[in-house]
């Protein structure tokens, strides 16, 4: 299977490229980003692909079966509608679109009867959380989500956060009880809130992508925590991924289906 990375030297991108160079049954075939070298990307296996700044001259000149994407929301619409109207699956970390975009690309995809994954998050220990999160959200009355992540990050909260909250809210069918501040001296000090869960984003140099839900009921709390120490947890998420896109038609929305959660 023929693979291209569109976002290849960004901090996910570069590391899921060489992932997907190592394998035997996987082809890294090229690569996109916003600023290309002339000297192409040559990956950890000592490989040199090239790099292009535009998805469809990539696409013109491979045999590419399917693209990972791990850019910008606003590059990552344009990238994922490219590559579905050139026959070509894809697999999109991207996050900051939003949801309405993300199902008509989806539409895009079933028409073309090509396979379309989108994930807020590929750590396979992210998903878990997510899942259980739903199952604990029944029985608590409080909720507090707070996500952790680098200082190069573009949008908050982040998309597993956000995709969080969604989540744990609708699986409880009602809202959570969100306190009342009497006086908020700093505006904006008990985050934003959906469904009655507070959602506090920090950004900080030194850190990858971690996230805490910390759930009360009388008496007592439940704290999950899931921690992303390096840029290599999304890879088997992403792989599993890579290898089940061609199998699919339409939208994927999260990994839960390809885990057997749903």
């Amino acid at each position: 299977m023929q693979v291209a990375v569109c976002g290849i030297f960004g901090r996910v991108g570069t590391t899921v490229a060489n992932a997907v160079a190592r394998e035997d049954d996987l082809a890294l075939v090229g690569g996109v980003n916003i600023i290309a070298s002339d000297d192409g990307f040559t990956a950890a296996t000592g490989q040199t692909i090239a790099t292009e700044t535009d998805l469809s001259t990539l696409l013109a000149n491979t045999n590419t079966d399917v693209i990972i994407d791990f850019t910008r929301a606003d590059a990552a619409r344009v990238n994922i509608r490219i590559a579905l109207e050139h026959g070509v699956h894809a697999v999109v970390g991207t996050t900051g679109m939003e949801f309405s975009e993300v199902e008509e690309l989806g539409e895009l995809a079933a028409a073309n009867n090509l396979g379309l994954v989108v994930a807020p998050n590929f750590a396979l220990t992210a998903v878990l959380m997510m899942h259980v999160s739903k199952l604990i959200g029944k029985h608590m009355d409080y909720c507090d989500i707070v996500e952790y992540h680098h200082e190069r990050k573009i949008d908050a909260p982040s998309g597993t956060a956000l995709q969080s909250a969604i989540d744990i809210r609708e699986a409880r069918g009602s809202d959570f009880i969100s306190v009342p501040t009497e006086k908020e001296t700093l505006v904006g000090t008990r985050g934003g809130v959906h469904g009655g869960i507070n959602v506090h984003a920090v950004r900080m140099p030194g850190m990858v992508a971690h996230q805490q839900i910390v759930f009360g009921g009388l008496g007592q709390t439940l704290t999950i925590r899931q921690d992303s120490t390096s840029t290599e947890s999304f890879v088997p998420g992403v792989l599993m991924a890579v290898r089940a896109v061609s199998g699919l038609k339409g939208l994927t929305y999260g990994l839960d289906a390809l885990l057997g959660l749903t």
